[in-house]
């Protein structure tokens, strides 16, 4: 059956890159930068490039950005992603220590550079949500909204969503109390409430507010943290690859 123009569209970057040669491309992209408890998540995918020719697989139609998605509507997409066997993935989890020794934009790059490192062969070209990633290992083009844009940042998108939720869950029966399983760790007034009752737990992250001295700069809290809060304000901006792709 063939492929909708839109869907066609959404691997634009990917079918420029494979009609240049450069068959494994990857899509990285992380979850978990803005609250104030639990682990950064990044997931990496790699599409087969034979869907050059014939298009998304038909059971990921509908694939977006995993913040636009249900919670039912991420889990099948998971569970289609990660049973496939031609789309390679890997997912790498940054925990809350080492977020509070390294900063959280730090402990995100980190992770997307473990997530992509899992991918064997290793990919030759990868596309990020957001911008530049100046400590990752690999080339890149950064694409601002790429969840929205890109299928293989969207299903990374919904493999680091679903790890991190699931993991806030299992905390939420390790530390009961503060409601992890439904804001999972966000900067709720729920949330808010039962630090204010309970102090807090091991999971927090010391270096964010409000655990942190006001007076300390916020530097920490920079593209990464903007970009898990809310949208950037200007979606439209054109990408620029910072690395030739191979060939």
């Amino acid at each position: 059956m063939a492929i909708g123009t839109r869907h066609w569209n959404r691997l634009g970057f990917e079918r420029e890159l494979w009609q240049q040669g450069t068959t494994l491309v990857a899509g990285v992209d992380e979850a978990g930068c803005g609250p104030l408890a639990g682990p950064v998540v990044a997931a990496a995918v790699i599409f087969p490039c034979s869907w050059l020719e014939t298009g998304l697989y038909s059971k990921l139609r509908g694939l977006n950005d995993s913040k636009q998605l249900t919670e039912e509507e991420r889990e099948k997409y998971y569970s289609v992603i990660t049973s496939h066997a031609e789309i390679r993935h890997g997912v790498a989890v940054v925990d809350v220590e080492m977020i509070d020794r390294i900063n959280i934009l730090q402990a995100a790059h980190r992770a997307m550079n473990q997530a992509l490192e899992q991918l064997h062969p290793a990919p030759q070209h990868v596309l990020v949500d957001g911008r530049r990633v100046k400590s990752l290992r690999f080339p890149h083009t950064p694409l601002v909204k790429g969840d929205c844009r890109s299928y293989s940042i969207a299903a990374a998108s919904v493999l680091a969503k679903v790890t991190r939720d699931r993991m806030m869950v299992e905390f939420d029966r390790q530390y009961p109390g503060y409601g992890f399983a439904e804001h999972k760790g966000y900067a709720t007034p729920q949330h808010y409430a039962a630090i204010g009752a309970n102090g807090p737990c091991p999971i927090h992250r010391r270096s964010f507010s409000p655990f942190r001295p006001v007076a300390e700069p916020l530097e920490l809290f920079s593209d990464a943290v903007l970009k898990d809060a809310a949208p950037p304000e200007n979606p439209e901006v054109p990408p620029q690859s910072t690395s030739a792709p191979a060939s």
